[in-house]
């Protein structure tokens, strides 16, 4: 491994994050004008994204230099390359539609998932047998670029919703795009409580019992609400865990990964309320009026091409490709995995969403609906599956 190339993937990958955010701050300049593109400020702002979008390629290619392998092994690599999939997805989508609202949404979702990223170890370590192998890299990558087009979907959808809904009064339309902006907040708490303890250099240590009468010394980063299954607190003059890790979650980091989801969901909850009081009104309804002049049935239709786009290259790499794989690695091209379930889920429910477009009609709210729905179920495969539910692929 050559430290020389990891750290300049490092500073390449803080390049790249600076410049999507420069550009979310040039888009942000657009809102309220009538022009699509033809304005300096929207050329300036996918100008830097693909400046930037060039940098995180270029990380990658760095990272893999001084790895030895693809970057996206573990679940902060295969962060990183979500969120430059995000990237790429937007700046195909805004050459074909020239909509410089959808880099004020879609930028700064790929940067909170390239934030979320780093709060993970960032360490390189060496391959465990079964991820040696070239159809790990093609079915990650291929996956990845799938959901970062399904992703623009989400986008393009929510846009809509906030836009169409009539945000004066509390409705359950209301109420559920409220929820979805919450979700995304949630995202940004888990930042910020990372990122505190991380400063704070908290740590408390827990002696679990293992098979075969061994004990493993279990390390928190942030103070225990949920204890590891059966644990010893060892770390004096700390708070007291609150409750034990159900025996369900199996694995010696389940309860280490519960107990940042909770903090997560504290940080997160804490914020919304600070800008609810701030706002004084719900979030959707501060962003409304900023939307006035976005299309709808111009949204409408990026929402389903990039399904359109982003289904059958899904179809490769989260099915194709990791049975594949799967064969290789495991000797079987199909297991209940729980990532392997939820991959299959996600196949389905975007192949409805399809068929309820084409076929039943469903345009406009209700496809938006469903592509908020579609990225709801992602990201519970990439979080929820990776951090609650313990399989085969819970090396990431």
């Amino acid at each position: 491994m050559s430290n020389n190339f990891i750290e300049l993937s490092s500073t390449l990958l803080y390049t790249a994050f600076f410049l999507y955010l420069i550009a979310t701050v040039f888009f942000s300049f657009t809102i309220g004008s009538k022009r699509k593109s033809d304005g300096k400020a929207a050329k300036i702002g996918i100008t830097l994204a693909i400046i930037g979008f060039l940098a995180q390629v270029s990380y990658f290619i760095t990272r893999w230099m001084g790895s030895g392998h693809a970057p996206v092994s573990n679940l902060f690599e295969f962060m990183t390359f979500f969120g430059m999939a995000i990237v790429l997805g937007f700046i195909i989508i805004y050459f074909i539609y020239k909509l410089p609202v959808l880099g004020l949404f879609a930028l700064p979702v790929a940067l909170i998932i390239i934030a979320y990223a780093s709060m993970f170890p960032t360490e390189v370590s060496p391959l465990i047998p079964s991820l040696q192998s070239h159809w790990l890299y093609i079915h990650v990558t291929t996956v990845s670029l799938a959901q970062g087009i399904l992703t623009i979907s989400f986008v393009a959808g929510l846009i809509y919703l906030i836009r169409q809904i009539d945000q004066t009064k509390l409705t359950r339309r209301s109420f559920s795009l409220e929820v979805i902006l919450y979700s995304l907040i949630l995202f940004v708490g888990f930042i910020l409580a990372s990122t505190l303890f991380s400063v704070m250099n908290y740590n408390v240590s827990f002696e679990q019992p293992t098979t075969g009468n061994n004990v493993v010394e279990v390390e928190y980063h942030m103070p225990a609400i949920a204890s590891p299954t059966d644990s010893t607190l060892i770390t004096k003059d700390v708070m007291n865990p609150w409750f034990e890790t159900p025996e369900w979650m199996h694995g010696a980091d389940a309860g280490r990964k519960l107990n940042t989801l909770i903090w997560s969901f504290i940080f997160g909850t804490g914020l919304y309320l600070l800008l609810f009081l701030v706002f004084r009104k719900r979030i959707g309804a501060v962003i409304q009026p900023l939307l006035k002049n976005a299309r709808p049935d111009l949204l409408d239709e990026i929402c389903y091409r990039a399904v359109a786009i982003g289904f059958p290259a899904f179809t490769l790499g989260g099915l194709i490709f990791a049975a594949i794989w799967a064969e290789e690695a495991w000797g079987r091209f199909w297991g209940w995995d729980p990532k392997e379930v939820w991959a299959l889920i996600t196949w389905f429910f975007y192949a409805a969403f399809l068929h309820l477009r084409l076929s039943r009609g469903w345009h406009g709210e209700k496809s938006a609906w469903l592509a908020a729905v579609g990225f709801a179920i992602i990201m519970f495969n990439l979080i929820v599956v990776n951090l609650v539910l313990a399989g085969l692929h819970s090396y990431a």
